[in-house]
C-alpha cells in the first residue's frame, strides 16, 4: 500500500486480521480446555500455575530480541516461523503424557507467540496508511475480539462433543490456515527498508513508550481479574450466562472500535483514554454490586466500551511515539506490560478473593481504572504545563 493511498482494506489487510484472529482464537480455546487436560495427565491446581505462568514468560522474555531479529530477517518470515512454531506446539500437546513435556511444548508455544503478538502489528502499522493508524489499528484488533468472544466457547464445545485428540489437532489446522494466509501477505514497497534499519539492540522497555505502557499495565491487570474469576464469582452470584457475558463484552467492544479509531485519528488520545477509562469504571462498578441478570449484562456492556476503545487507542499511541524502525521495541513493550499485567493481577486479585471474596476483586479492580484516570489527567496537566512555559520562553525570546 502507498503512503499517498488511505485505503486501509486491502487483501493484505484482510489477511492480517483474519490470521490474526485465528491465532488467538486458539490461544483463546486453550484457556479453559488445558487445565482440563493438566488435571486429566495428573496435574494439580498449582501445575495448572506454572503451566500458565511458563507460557507467558516465554513470551515476554522472547519479544526484547523481536527488534533484533527483524534487522537481521525478514519480519514476514518471523511472523509465519511463529505461526509455524505455534501450530505445532498446539498439537503437539496431545503427545504429553506428563507435566514435564507439557512444560517444555509450553515454552516452545509461548516464545512463538512472543513473535506473532509482536510481528502482526507491526505488519498491520506497516501497510497502514499514517493518517489513519488509529482507525486501522482499531479494525486490526477486530480479529482479536471476535476470537475472544468465541474461542473459550469453542473449546469447550469441542470437548463435550469429542476428546482432547481432536481438540489439539483442530487447533493445529486452524493454526495452519493462519500460516497460509500470512504466507499471502504482501508487504510496504519500503518494508525491507525497515527491516534492516530495524534496533539491534535488544530492549526490555523502549523507554519513549513508558507511561503508555504503565497504563496498559494497569488495563491488563483488570482485565486479568475479569479472565481468570469472573466464571467462579458467576457460580457465587447464581449466574449461569458465563459465555453470553463474555460474548457482550466482545459485541461492545467491536461496536466501539468501529468509531474509536476514526476519533483517536481526528483528535488524539485523551477524547478515547478519559471516557474508556470511566465507561470500565462504571462496568466493574456494576460488577461488583450486580444481583440480577440485567445488572450483569450492563456491567458487560460498559466494561466492553471501556476495554474495547482503550486496548487499541493505547497500541496506536506507541507506534505514533517512536520512529519506524522502532515499531517491534514499542510492540514488544505494549505487549509484555499487558500481559505483566495480566499475570500479576491474577496473582494477586486471586490472593484478594482468597482473603475476602471474589466480588472484592471487582471493586479493587474499578480502583485501578481509577488510578488510570488519574494518572492520564495528571499527565495531561504537567504536558499542558511544559507546553506553556515553552511557548512563554520562546515569545520572550
Amino acid at each position: 500500500m502507498h503512503d499517498s493511498n488511505t485505503k486501509i482494506w486491502s487483501l493484505s489487510f484482510i489477511f492480517i486480521v483474519v490470521s490474526n484472529g485465528l491465532v488467538f482464537m486458539i490461544f483463546e480455546m486453550l484457556l479453559p480446555t488445558l487445565p482440563l487436560f493438566i488435571t486429566a495427565i495428573g496435574g494439580g491446581a498449582s501445575q495448572v500455575g506454572i503451566v500458565t505462568g511458563i507460557f507467558m514468560l516465554s513470551a515476554i522474555l522472547t519479544r526484547p530480541f523481536a527488534g533484533l531479529l527483524a534487522s537481521k530477517m525478514d519480519k514476514k518470515f518471523l511472523l509465519i516461523l511463529g505461526i509455524l512454531i505455534n501450530a505445532l506446539a498446539t498439537g503437539a500437546y496431545y503427545l504429553s503424557s506428563d507435566i514435564t513435556t507439557l512444560l517444555i511444548i509450553r515454552l516452545f508455544h509461548g516464545a512463538g507467540f512472543g513473535l506473532i503478538t509482536t510481528y502482526f502489528a507491526t505488519l498491520a502499522a506497516e501497510i497502514i496508511p499514517k493518517k489513519r493508524l488509529g482507525e486501522g489499528i482499531g479494525y486490526f484488533g477486530l480479529g482479536e475480539t471476535i476470537a475472544i468472544s468465541v474461542g473459550p466457547m469453542i473449546g469447550i464445545l469441542t470437548l463435550e462433543l469429542y476428546d482432547f485428540q481432536r481438540l489439539f489437532l483442530g487447533g493445529m489446522a486452524v493454526l495452519i490456515l493462519a500460516v497460509i494466509m500470512a504466507i499471502l501477505i504482501k508487504r510496504a514497497p519500503n518494508g525491507r527498508e525497515l527491516d534492516r534499519t530495524a534496533s539491534v539492540k535488544t530492549k526490555i522497555l523502549e523507554k519513549k513508550v513508558l507511561f503508555p505502557a504503565l497504563l496498559i499495565l494497569l488495563v491488563g491487570t483488570a482485565a486479568g481479574g475479569i479472565m481468570s474469576f469472573f466464571s467462579l464469582y458467576a457460580l457465587e452470584k447464581d449466574f449461569s450466562h458465563v459465555g453470553l457475558f463474555f460474548f457482550v463484552i466482545a459485541a461492545a467492544s467491536f461496536a466501539v472500535r468501529l468509531v474509536s479509531g476514526r476519533l483517536f485519528d481526528l483528535h488524539g488520545p485523551a477524547v478515547i483514554l478519559i471516557p474508556g477509562s470511566i465507561f470500565a469504571i462504571i462496568g466493574l462498578g456494576l460488577l461488583y454490586i450486580a444481583n440480577t441478570d440485567t445488572v450483569f449484562f450492563t456491567a458487560a456492556i460498559f466494561y466492553g466500551l471501556g476495554f474495547g476503545a482503550l486496548l487499541p487507542a493505547i497500541q496506536t499511541w506507541c507506534i505514533n511515539l517512536v520512529d519506524k524502525q522502532e515499531h517491534e521495541d514499542a510492540m514488544a513493550s505494549f505487549f509484555n506490560f499487558f500481559d505483566i499485567g495480566i499475570g500479576g493481577g491474577s496473582l494477586v486479585l486471586g490472593l484478594i478473593a482468597e482473603a475476602a471474596s471474589y466480588q472484592t476483586i471487582y471493586i479493587v479492580s474499578a480502583f485501578v481504572y481509577v488510578l488510570f484516570f488519574i494518572m492520564y489527567v495528571v499527565y495531561l496537566l504537567i504536558k499542558k504545563t511544559f507546553k506553556r512555559i515553552s511557548l512563554s520562553g520562546i515569545s520572550r525570546v
